[in-house]
């Protein structure tokens, strides 16, 4: 796995990507991206759900959760850049959904909520430039309610060995320009998150050859009587 950038630098890349970022990411993934998010929303979400999308960048997921969860639910925008947010808050402006929707500002790998806060969580592709996406999925599985679910998609390595490389050798261009790769690469998360007890309720890859996304969603467990919290708890750092 490619190193991430550091947190001030993604926060300058998106910040200076805001404006462009539906259409640029829209392109390098052949649309791919938006279907992503549809499944996310089609197989986690429901009506009344209180949801959080971790890394909510320009809005598209949120905005798909919030026509979703109905009147009766809600849905927490949250994200780094606080360009990309206001982006957000445009589209929120226009959809009549603004009564159902928050926004916060701030770190996927320490997010600023308690143990099981929400019905669902969801990430749209803001896994994969963070530092260390394996505990940013944990950050979001131990704000997950007991019962309620995780989705996330975000990019994976191609299966066949020589579409491997050759995506290896675009990316060893790309990642030279921030701008354009955005800090993306492929990330592994769903092993920790078995790790941690979650159960798969949906599994699949979509995306186009050389740049693939995994789509999944998995489930946390009730609570039961050898566990009355009903979720991990990780260290602070």
């Amino acid at each position: 796995m490619r190193a991430a950038l550091g947190l001030e630098r993604l926060k300058q890349v998106y910040g200076r990507l805001a404006g462009r970022y539906d259409l640029q990411h829209a392109l390098l993934t052949a649309r791919s991206d938006q279907r992503g998010r549809r499944i996310l929303v089609e197989n986690a979400v429901g009506k009344g759900d209180s949801v959080l999308d971790c890394g909510a960048g320009t809005g598209s997921t949120g905005l798909l959760a919030a026509d979703e969860v109905g009147p009766t639910g809600s849905v927490t925008f949250f994200d780094l850049s606080d360009e990309m947010l206001s982006v957000a808050r445009e589209k929120v402006a226009t959809s009549r959904l603004g009564d159902r929707t928050r926004f916060r500002a701030g770190d996927l790998v320490h997010l600023p909520f308690d143990d099981d806060s929400f019905d669902v969580v969801l990430s749209t592709y803001s896994l994969c430039p963070v530092y260390d996406p394996a505990r940013g999925a944990l950050e979001m599985y131990r704000v997950t309610r007991p019962g309620g679910v995780v989705g996330v998609a975000h990019s994976v390595e191609p299966r066949r060995r020589w579409v491997r490389w050759l995506s290896d050798r675009v990316e060893d261009v790309a990642w030279r320009l921030p701008w354009l790769s955005m800090g993306c690469r492929a990330i592994r998360v769903l092993p920790a998150l078995r790790d941690a007890g979650a159960e798969v309720v949906t599994e699949r890859r979509i995306g186009v050859p050389l740049w693939p996304f995994l789509v999944f969603v998995v489930r946390k467990p009730g609570r039961d009587a050898g566990d009355p919290a009903g979720a991990i708890r990780l260290p602070r750092a």
